[in-house]
């Protein structure tokens, strides 16, 4: 069932058309992702959907009573309350269905005349009214605000702090966990996995996954939209393309597509050009004029093909190290990582990068992975330990804070003031290759765009011919298409690379190696991304060592003992067994509750007050029953979701 389509909309700005002939449908239960380079027209086409504005041509539709909710690019929530408050507004209609049903429990149970047409209304509101209460997840409300709330990295110790006394990623998440919750027919998001570390991006993708409700999704990450996605509309050009499929299946697609389009339109111009020659050769010979004449309108008659259309704006980025550096690129034994000795990040902190190897740090956010690389760098005072560079290593830094840049000087002297000797017309020529060109150049740093600002790092970078390359979310701000040609820059880059991303798709490109940092220390993982989930999705039964293992000796993981491994066996059984518990209590008490409630319907105990108030007394003992037993599994819950995690 269509919940929403767009018709043949336009938009056209100053009497130039943005794009026209756009054409979307999105079904119910859908898992629509929407691509495009910056600029394509996403977001405009995003506010003619929700309706913030009217298309100039054309038009949007959609199912009459359609719950849509639709959240913008790194918006937070605004609010007042405290964190759990906020998330209980979103079950306001179940709140308040749940007093009414105290209401009619109480106008039941002081009812007199039990034979009146009155009375037996009352007891057909309330049965619609309990089915009403139950479909809306009326007695496990709070234990879903508790699982989403947790996914997102908020535990009780959030519940009472005040929303806006958190920072601006936090309040993105939380905008995220209550759209959730509020489960409206259509979920439109827009980059969503900003401000996600991965844990928190993977229980995403479960949780959408599991949604029963439509979703439309911008996102610049490939990784979560092959696990999320079934459907992907392509902005490009003016136009929107649609295909069946994830990301990767789509790139497939799309690939396939424009070589059959470039195919077709190499075929025509092939036979347009030698219908032009025989024109040319044969319109002025009496013996060959009317063939000539014939070929002419065959010409005019033809529907000439397209050519593919091939974006311009890709940047042209290029990372050439002038000088090898030794074998032995980076060494950090033994660290301490923090900002001072009382605020200590993690510990046992041991890494090796070796030459013309591309290594990737990842870990949760917060845990201070741009902290190692600012101590390794020499910005923040190492604790303990000691960080070491290999001979002959040059050092080239991408900082995602982008404070490398200064605001008061214009884009062109941003270069040429590192490169005073350049001729102009070489600054020039490498700023257009990162799609600066124009007056662009003359913009001030202040004036661009997390995008633009990205890409002037990376031309910094490009210019310094460093052998080591240490790069803190580089793909932060780029679009799918610069996050492609700087993965292919970086795999034909001749040095060394030590990255933080959270870009998992990036990952998967261009690490040959992956390194875990935990409080406790490092892992390293010989291959990519998928390679480190692979090693790391049964640690239930291979508990964590925290311990560092080395690119430079052959380490084997070490193992608990066979006592230490028993006893966490023992251990997860028991939260096992608690949870299990409590589901039966759960059940048993929900069965008790339900036979009280038929027994306080049943017309033949209408006439009996003093039974009734008795039943209606064990209902609301019933409920206070069931809501403790709900803490308590949820509590358990979470106990075992975190032993797990952490073993």
């Amino acid at each position: 069932m269509i919940i929403l389509q767009a018709s043949n909309v336009a938009r056209r700005f100053n009497g130039v058309t943005f794009f026209d002939n756009i054409s979307m449908q999105i079904q119910s239960k859908a898992r629509v992702g929407l691509v495009g380079r910056n600029g394509a027209g996403k977001s405009t086409l995003l506010k003619m959907l929700i309706g913030e504005t009217t298309p100039d041509e054309g038009e949007v539709s959609m199912k009459k009573g359609i719950r849509m909710a639709y959240l913008a690019q790194n918006s937070g929530l605004d609010s007042d309350l405290s964190v759990y408050n906020e998330m209980l507004t979103a079950f306001d209609d179940v709140i308040a269905l749940e007093k009414r049903l105290r209401q009619m429990e109480n106008q039941i149970a002081t009812t007199t005349d039990y034979t009146s047409d009155a009375y037996t209304e009352l007891l057909a509101a309330y049965d619609q009214a309990q089915h009403d209460f139950d479909e809306k997840n009326g007695y496990g409300y709070d234990a879903t605000i508790r699982s989403v709330l947790h996914g997102f990295g908020f535990d009780e110790s959030f519940y009472d702090q005040k929303i806006a006394a958190l920072s601006g990623g936090q309040r993105t998440r939380l905008a995220i966990a209550k759209q959730l919750l509020e489960t409206p027919d259509l979920l439109i998001l827009d980059e969503p996995t900003n401000h996600l570390d991965m844990q928190t991006l993977a229980w995403l993708e479960q949780y959408l996954k599991n949604y029963q409700g439509a979703l439309l999704i911008v996102s610049h990450d490939r990784y979560f939209l092959d696990r999320v996605v079934t459907e992907v509309y392509d902005m490009h050009s003016g136009q929107l393309d649609h295909y069946k499929g994830n990301y990767s299946e789509f790139m497939k697609q799309k690939a396939a597509k424009v070589m059959q389009e470039q195919k077709a339109y190499d075929k025509q111009q092939e036979e347009i050009a030698k219908l032009e020659d025989f024109v040319k050769r044969n319109i002025v010979r009496a013996s060959t004029t009317k063939r000539a004449q014939s070929r002419r309108k065959q010409l005019e008659r033809m529907t000439r093909i397209e050519a593919p259309k091939n974006e311009s704006g890709v940047a042209r980025i290029q990372f050439k190290a002038d000088e090898d550096s030794g074998n032995e690129v980076l060494r950090v034994n033994d660290v301490k990582l923090g900002y001072d000795v009382t605020h200590v990040l993690a510990e046992n902190v041991n890494i090796d990068v070796d030459k013309q190897h591309a290594v990737a740090l990842v870990g949760p956010n917060g845990i201070g992975k741009s902290t190692l690389i600012k101590t390794i760098l020499g910005k923040l005072p190492l604790l303990a330990g000691q960080v070491k560079l290999g001979a002959n290593v040059t050092v080239g830094y991408y900082d995602q804070e982008q404070q490398t840049l200064d605001n008061k000087r214009s884009v062109i002297d941003t270069i040429w003031d590192e490169h005073p000797t350049m001729p102009e017309k070489d600054v020039r020529s490498i700023l257009g290759s990162f799609m600066f060109s124009g007056e662009a150049v003359e913009k001030l740093v202040s004036a661009l765009s997390g995008g633009e600002r990205a890409r002037l790092l990376l031309t910094k970078l490009a210019l310094e011919h460093a052998n080591f390359l240490i790069l803190d979310e580089p793909t932060n701000h780029l679009d799918i298409d610069s996050r492609e040609v700087l993965e292919t820059a970086l795999n034909e880059y001749n040095g060394t690379i030590f990255f933080v991303s959270h870009d998992r798709y990036f990952i998967n490109e261009v690490a040959t190696e992956v390194v875990e940092l935990s409080p406790n220390g490092t892992r390293f993982f010989d291959g990519d991304y998928d390679y480190y989930l692979e090693k790391t999705a049964d640690e239930v039964d291979e508990p964590k060592t925290n311990i560092a293992e080395t690119t430079s000796e052959t380490v084997s993981a070490k193992t608990l003992s066979r006592a230490e491994q028993k006893e966490l066996q023992r251990e997860q059984r028991r939260l096992e067994r608690a949870v299990a518990a409590l589901e039966t209590q759960m059940t048993t008490i929900s069965d008790e509750r339900d036979e009280v409630n038929e027994a306080l319907n049943d017309p033949q105990n209408g006439t009996d007050l003093q039974k009734l108030n008795e039943l209606s007394e064990k209902v609301a003992e019933l409920d206070s029953q069931l809501q403790e037993i709900e803490d308590q599994w949820t509590e358990a819950s979470m106990a075992l979701e975190e032993f797990l995690d952490e073993n």
